[in-house]
């Protein structure tokens, strides 16, 4: 011990290292603020900073393996994924680091809100977390691409198809986003710069920053209904309250903080050696019209929201809507600075969170279904399931799935959404009908009548119409 303490006593000598991090190990905190009633509260914002710290160690091992050319950035990946040592669980601590830090900013803004955190003096506190907020969502879009398969690189292809009918704008919002007029090399160096570098170094400015703030105006006490902000007063009742009741923030608090943060770590750990890292689509091919791209979770809703939309209100919507809605969280301090800061007595800030998360979880369920979607992993149906092994109705079956149509009709429990369910198609529509129907095709369809001969009409239109047999269905067909 007096070896090791004559070694700090010299090297903080020397470089002055305990003036630097004394003020965020002895600064005071509200005594709740440590309890077990309201402690967990203030937990949300170390597991931020955990996950991210994780995205950094992962993101730098990654980076001396993977290879950011278009020649070689899927193959490197697969490299690292089914090769190198601890690979796979390396990318998994990278995917599910992400994963951690996107859901852990929103709880913690989410807490911020309900207790009211972002009233005076706290505004540039709420502000900067937004901040965060934004760049960790680009942090995860970006970062998607880097894994230059058929769902990131047709993911990107369909944002910046999306951001060119952007009135005025669009044109350039477009080439920005692929860095030139289509998806090549320079689309890829472009984002593997913007998220190795420019966005991790403004993350590291903004947590630098929002830090900063935490000192300066001091960690937020729980709200009380008996205790609303007040400008004149409140800073110095808090500085009073601090000198009578605070509490250093070492040891209690930062071990509490560091034993929750090793949980974190523990379980991304945990999820990438049990789950794996997000599977890698096959490689490029911007011939292949098959694909079936869709963003990881944390960007599934508004995926959803855009398919939702009306086609002439999309190019308006993609961009202003993130537009507005970062406006307003930009905007909620000074709205409402001071006052109540009690959830009780601001029961309008629960029914937004509530509204908001519902509308969320309802949108991610929709798009991870994606209805809108054909189903281009649907298999062959079997002879069983087509209710022939030889034959015109098995031929039809053949041609029902070699022609696309399984990919967006159901049958007997195997193909798409997109498209009515044609298990029992025979029941509802005549045989003149279903032709009639495939011939002609739908707004939903396209018409078949030029790509199928009237032999493969006659064999689909069959195998459809046999999906009606009474010995399969154990009833009779409708009138």
């Amino acid at each position: 011990m007096r070896l090791l303490t004559a070694i700090w006593e010299w090297f903080n000598d020397r470089t002055g290292i305990w003036k630097l991090i004394s003020p965020f190990l002895v600064h005071p905190v509200p005594p709740e603020t440590i309890g077990l009633k309201a402690g967990w509260m203030y937990l949300f914002g170390i597991a931020t900073l955990t996950a991210f710290t994780v995205q950094v160690v992962t993101g730098i091992a990654l980076a001396t393996l993977y290879v950011p050319s278009t020649a070689n950035a899927y193959d490197s990946l697969k490299f690292i994924t089914d090769q190198a040592t601890l690979g796979s669980v390396l990318r998994g601590m990278h995917f599910w680091g992400a994963s951690a830090m996107v859901l852990f900013v929103g709880i913690h803004m989410i807490r911020v809100f309900l207790t009211g955190s972002f009233k005076f003096p706290r505004e540039m506190n709420w502000v900067s977390g937004v901040g965060l907020l934004i760049l960790t969502m680009l942090m995860a879009f970006t970062g998607q691409l880097l894994r230059w398969d058929q769902n990131g690189v047709w993911s990107l292809f369909i944002a910046a198809a999306q951001a060119a009918h952007v009135p005025l704008l669009g044109d350039w919002l477009a080439r920005f986003i692929l860095g030139g007029e289509t998806v090549g090399a320079s689309t890829l160096n472009r984002f593997f710069a913007f998220h190795v570098f420019f966005i991790p170094a403004l993350i590291f400015g903004s947590i630098g920053f929002h830090l900063y703030l935490v000192l300066h105006n001091g960690i937020s006490e729980p709200p009380s209904a008996a205790r609303p902000v007040d400008k004149r007063s409140y800073r110095t009742w808090y500085q009073q309250m601090i000198e009578r009741e605070g509490r250093p923030y070492f040891p209690e608090a930062a071990w509490r903080e560091i034993g929750f943060a090793l949980l974190l770590v523990c379980a991304i750990v945990l999820l990438a050696a049990l789950a794996g890292p997000p599977h890698l689509d096959n490689p490029p091919n911007p011939a292949n019209v098959n694909a079936y791209p869709r963003p990881d979770w944390y960007l599934l809703w508004y995926y959803a929201l855009l398919a939702l939309l009306r086609p002439d209100f999309e190019p308006y919507f993609i961009v202003l809507a993130p537009l507005l809605g970062f406006l307003a969280l930009f905007l909620v301090p000074f709205v409402s600075h001071s006052g109540q800061r009690s959830p009780l007595r601001r029961p309008w800030a629960p029914a937004i969170v509530l509204v908001a998360v519902l509308a969320i979880g309802a949108l991610w369920r929709y798009g991870a279904v994606a209805p809108w979607s054909p189903n281009f992993a649907a298999l062959p149906l079997t002879p069983e399931q087509s209710g022939a092994a030889t034959g015109v109705v098995a031929e039809g079956a053949s041609l029902f799935y070699a022609k696309g149509c399984e990919f967006c009709h159901t049958v007997d429990g195997q193909g798409g959404i997109r498209g009515p369910n044609l298990t029992q198609v025979a029941n509802r529509m005549s045989a003149g009908e279903i032709t009639a129907m495939i011939a002609d095709g739908t707004s939903n369809m396209p018409s078949y009548v030029s790509t199928l001969s009237p032999e493969e009409m006659q064999s689909i239109v069959a195998f459809l119409e046999s999906q009606s047999k009474p010995a399969k269905w154990g009833a009779a067909r409708s009138p």
